[in-house]
């Protein structure tokens, strides 16, 4: 696991000074080695920041060549079937001096040529310079675990692992897109393409570039949506569950390819459990698990992990956090989080990251799960949705909508409040019922990606062009176009785990997970993203995922066979964090500092008059999102640290 970065300069000046600082900007992603290569003539630049995972001596230095010089490479990731791939180099003639799987990468493109990709099994953001040709290559892997940006302008091509290298060079303009700040306020984050800054792109999962002085090209060469598409598979419940736990168990042992000591996230959820349960039955050693708990009984499930544990006999590790401990790591999250960023439980995954940092340097991570399952609660709310829609007769739904329609937010937030003593754990009440309201009508239109923006809405547009002082030309209604492209004929539900997979997953989740870990100088890895699990599962019947109102059936059903069922049938929790508790606690002089009426007013992005209503409500007990306040604030904050 690694850093890497580079340039394409074409007629402008190549320099090394600036292409180390780049590099070395990256420093906690690679703290044990760096390198750097410039082509001169052709005035390409690669460099890289090594993490010791595979072949930890100096033969595994990068960036590396074939042995003519007419092939570069600097990668960061990991391809697991590197030794396969040797053995197969090895019988067509090729010899080599290391056992690092960047050799066998540099000689399977020599061979292959950019098809090698579709030989891979691993997680990669790869750049190639090949000589022969004059083209780079700029390749992330089908999932997206790994990230890589890049920024075109003037004659001007850059590339890097993340946007706080890309920042060290001269010739990279902070201009903020005021077109694209409105999607990370609506979602929390920002979907590939789309960076926060202008001419400033990332490249999507499954896709790669190829740039010459002339040209640039995306190329596709992987989509999930192909196996949605795909004949589903015609064998019995038993046949399916046997041959998905084959593939899980082949796919979670790959991951503990490494030559340093690796552990598991076990949060004691259903997919950590999984993991951390197949490993440790068809292992000969005792795996290290780590767990965060919080203090708050309702979001906290350290217990069940340390149960799960004990049961299992896994060396387990276990971290309270606290109010206290929160507030302490948000001055860090600008930092780790280069580009802004909501998902609030960015801070419980740092710290697990870094009490896995003592004892291991590669940790496995159950990412991916909820999206190839049928995880996520929306899918089954979505799912009574479509029964309502599809059920009644016309006029009764009519009638529904028109009165749904009437009823005001404010009306609902009045009922809740006075009767919020009775249910005093129900939050965000008003938020939650325009939301849904939404998306019922959105359905009810058969507009499935309205219904999808929606349903991961936190700021609704309405709201948000209230909320801004800019003229916009903001497309709400071109994001998500791609990820539902050709899943037009497949069932609601695989739509949308498609079309998270393709996005939430990448842009929220692997996000959130390789950038906290890698801060600390730990290799995440993600064994459900194994691409032979995804295409498996896609051709899964619907019906064994969600199985009479129950999620995740197949995966449980293989669970039963080596744990208590016990020990994991109880209610998803999901890694979520008292945000409200904390923003009205610990949290609250920050949050009056950033969102100054005074200070908001002098900067002009946002209505200052807006966002001081917006925290009056908050503060005053209406149930309105936390995820609202939240996502001003790192915003904020990210600014006053980057720009």
């Amino acid at each position: 696991m690694c850093g890497i970065v580079g340039f394409f300069s074409g007629n402008k000046r190549t320099d090394s000074e600036v292409l180390i600082s780049m590099r070395d900007a990256l420093s906690h992603r690679g703290p044990d080695d760096m390198g750097s290569y410039i082509d001169i003539e052709n005035k390409v630049g690669l460099a890289h920041r090594r993490l010791s995972i595979l072949d930890l001596s100096p033969l595994g230095h990068q960036p590396m060549s074939n042995e003519e010089g007419s092939i570069w490479v600097a990668y960061n990731g990991e391809i697991y079937n590197f030794k396969e791939l040797r053995e197969e180099l090895i019988q067509i003639g090729y010899r080599f001096k290391s056992n690092s799987d960047t050799e066998v990468l540099v000689k399977a493109f020599e061979q292959w040529g950019i098809e090698c990709i579709n030989r891979f099994i691993g997680m990669f953001a790869i750049a190639i310079w090949d000589k022969r040709t004059k083209k780079l290559y700029l390749i992330r892997d089908r999932a997206g675990v790994k990230p890589l940006y890049y920024y075109r302008r003037n004659g001007v091509f850059l590339f890097g692992s993340e946007l706080k290298a890309l920042m060290k060079h001269p010739d990279f303009h902070k201009e903020i897109d005021f077109n694209i700040l409105p999607l990370y306020l609506r979602y929390g984050f920002i979907s590939s393409p789309y960076t926060i800054f202008k001419d400033t792109f990332k490249i999507k999962p499954g896709h790669y570039l190829c740039v010459s002085n002339n040209s640039m090209n995306e190329v596709k060469y992987w989509d999930i949506a192909d196996y949605y598409n795909a004949v589903p598979l015609s064998k019995s419940e038993d046949e399916l569950t046997e041959e998905l736990e084959d593939i899980l168990i082949d796919s979670f042992k790959y991951r503990l390819v490494s030559d340093v000591p690796v552990g598991v996230f076990l949060s004691g959820g259903i997919d950590s459990t999984i993991v951390t349960t197949l490993l440790q039955k068809n292992i000969g050693s005792k795996l290290k698990t780590f767990t965060i708990g919080f203090i708050e009984d309702r979001f906290n499930e350290a217990e069940s992990a340390k149960k799960i544990a004990k049961f299992l006999g896994t060396e387990h590790t276990e971290y309270y956090l606290s109010e206290k401990d929160a507030f302490e790591i948000i001055d860090k999250l600008p930092e780790i989080y280069d580009e802004p960023f909501g998902d609030q439980s960015a801070i419980p995954t740092y710290l697990v990251s870094k009490l896995a940092r003592r004892e291991v340097k590669v940790a496995l991570s159950a990412d991916g799960g909820d999206e190839l399952f049928c995880g996520y609660r929306r899918y089954r709310s979505i799912f009574k949705i479509k029964n309502f829609i599809s059920n009644y007769p016309s006029p009764i739904k009519k009638m529904f909508m028109k009165t749904l329609s009437s009823i005001s937010p404010d009306r609902v937030d009045n009922i809740y409040r006075s009767l919020s003593f009775l249910a005093p754990r129900l939050n965000e009440v008003k938020d939650t019922y325009i939301k849904w309201r939404n998306m019922l009508q959105e359905y009810n239109d058969g507009n499935i990606i309205g219904m999808y923006r929606y349903n991961l809405s936190k700021w609704n547009p309405v709201d948000i062009f209230d909320l801004m002082n800019k003229d916009l030309d903001v497309k709400f209604d071109n994001e998500f176009e791609d990820a539902f492209h050709g899943l037009e004929n497949v069932d609601l539900i695989s739509q949308m785990m498609a079309a998270d997979y393709k996005t939430y997953l990448a842009d929220d989740i692997l996000t959130k997970v390789d950038r906290a870990t890698m801060s600390v100088g730990l290799e995440g890895r993600e064994p459900f993203l194994d691409h032979r699990v995804a295409e498996y599962v896609a051709r899964i019947p619907l019906s064994l995922k969600f199985k009479n109102g129950n999620s995740k059936y197949i995966i449980k059903k293989i669970l039963k066979k080596h744990l208590p069922e016990a020990l994991f049938k109880r209610p998803k929790q999901g890694f979520v964090v008292p945000l409200d508790k904390w923003l009205k606690g610990e949290m609250y002089p920050l949050v009056m500092n950033y969102l100054d009426k005074d200070r908001l007013a002098k900067e002009g992005i946002f209505n200052a008059d807006r966002v001081s209503f917006w925290l009056k409500e908050f503060y005053s007990g209406s149930s309105i999102y936390a995820s609202k306040i939240w996502f001003l604030l790192m915003f904020e904050m990210w600014k006053e640290r980057w720009v």
